[in-house]
């Protein structure tokens, strides 16, 4: 996944449903002397409006708490789509726009307090490992240059087959890749996580070798290709980008059907445009388990 310089200012198009982190406030300093614990947290996606209806597909939503043992104050930090999940995954076709237009970003959001009740009712908190201040401060630094580098939300993992060992073409960038990036620096400074079971969701597309076909302005601009512009808008046609989780899994039945039936899909990545010859099973939603980090040696100055 590509990194970029900078975030680009959100168009005005883009209208969200939810704020995007309505009580989201600054990273505290922690003093180095501080002992934190740090929490892994996860909850079905949606499940305030639908109840667990998704935690049966396993479709789950990750962030991670951290408690603070000098003034008992709790933290949450998540990251998530800023105009949910539905713009990030197709685009708006606009009658004055050549171009699918995308309204796509993904942030990391943190705010005091963690929600038990939430994370507990159907999901997951416990202690994963424990900090001291001078980490979580460096912790801290990196979500900021992580945050401004890395600002495009990707729903799709994409590989060739489902074999565990098989060629990973395109690599989602989610909510659950941003914790487990939080725990691999944690881990990189020295933290020492504990040995339990840690599972996270993913939506893969199988396909055989994605296929380049160009940017926007190589494809829909000027002296662009009229034929792939007309295939790729007939393509992301049927699939609006809808605010409601229903509509949503609407929509990916209708992906699944056009998939199958044409064996094609055409993939929007770091503003690139790929084709994928899809191939069977075509589309999974799995539930596996990632391991804790373990440090790199240096952090433990062996």
């Amino acid at each position: 996944h590509r990194r970029f310089d900078y975030r680009p200012k959100t168009d005005p198009y883009c209208q969200a449903r939810y704020t995007f982190c309505p009580t989201g406030s600054a990273i505290p300093v922690m003093k180095e002397e501080d002992v934190i614990e740090v929490y892994r947290l996860q909850a079905p996606v949606w499940e305030f409006k639908y109840g667990d209806l998704l935690g049966h597909l396993k479709i789950m939503h990750d962030a991670v708490g951290f408690k603070s043992s000098l003034t008992g104050k709790n933290y949450t930090m998540e990251w998530y789509e800023l105009f949910q999940l539905g713009n990030c995954t197709f685009p708006h076709l606009r009658p004055d726009m050549d171009a699918p237009f995308w309204c796509n970003q993904g942030a990391a959001c943190f705010y005091e307090g963690i929600d038990g009740a939430h994370w507990k009712a159907n999901g997951t908190l416990v202690l994963v490992t424990t900090i001291s201040g001078t980490m979580f401060n460096e912790m801290a630094q990196w979500v900021k240059y992580d945050n401004e580098t890395g600002i495009y939300y990707e729903t799709w993992t994409v590989q060739a087959s489902p074999d565990k060992k098989s060629t990973v073409w395109f690599d989602s960038y989610e909510c659950s890749k941003f914790i487990l990036r939080t725990y691999q620096k944690l881990a990189d400074l020295g933290a020492v996580f504990k040995k339990i079971q840690t599972n996270y969701t993913s939506i893969i597309l199988f396909s055989g070798e994605p296929i380049y076909l160009g940017n926007e302005t190589s494809i829909f601009g000027p002296q662009g290709n009229k034929t792939l512009a007309a295939a790729i808008r007939d393509f992301y046609s049927p699939f609006k980008p809808h605010h409601g989780v229903r509509e949503f899994f609407v929509d990916l039945l209708k992906i699944i059907d056009r998939v199958i039936l044409n064996h094609q899909f055409y993939l929007f990545y770091n503003l690139e445009y790929w084709f994928l010859p899809m191939k069977s099973p075509y589309l999974k939603i799995i539930y596996e388990e990632v391991p804790l980090p373990v440090g790199s040696k240096a952090s433990f100055g062996v």
